[in-house]
């Protein structure tokens, strides 16, 4: 058994979580419960930071091509928080994504942002709007 099937916020928080199975899926796992807990504003701030101090702990380097991206970030936490408003947010992560598998597909991102966009050292370092269709509010 993974650590995936039984990630909290503590073992987030703590890092404990080995590099290599901190997924998609586990990326947003972790949203899910930061978003279960605190409102959008307070779930992205503790998400950011989180993502931060994981990537230091694991020795990943922030550059204009790697390690914490902002607008990833900031967006997929929107998603999340689109779904769940939506549709309820009762259950476990891993109900939750039964129930909205669109969530672990790496790619969704790509109906709001263009490629050259998305992957850009200005998205990477700060938040930037969509350019091709707005993010559910």
């Amino acid at each position: 058994m993974t650590i995936l099937n039984r990630i909290t916020l503590a073992i987030f928080e703590a890092c404990s979580i080995p590099r290599e199975e901190y997924t998609h899926r586990a990326h947003v796992t972790v949203a899910y419960l930061y978003l279960r807990a605190h409102p959008l504003k307070e779930a992205t701030d503790r998400m950011r930071s989180g993502i931060h101090r994981f990537n230091a702990a694991k020795g990943v380097e922030n550059t204009p091509t790697g390690g914490y991206h902002e607008t990833l970030t900031v967006a997929w936490m929107r998603v999340i928080h689109s779904a769940m408003a939506a549709y309820g947010a009762e259950g476990s992560a891993d109900e939750f994504l039964e129930q909205h598998p669109h969530l672990l597909c790496r790619s969704l991102l790509r109906v709001f942002y263009s490629k050259v966009l998305i992957m850009s050292a200005e998205a990477r370092a700060g938040w930037v709007e969509p350019d091709l269709t707005r993010l559910p509010k």
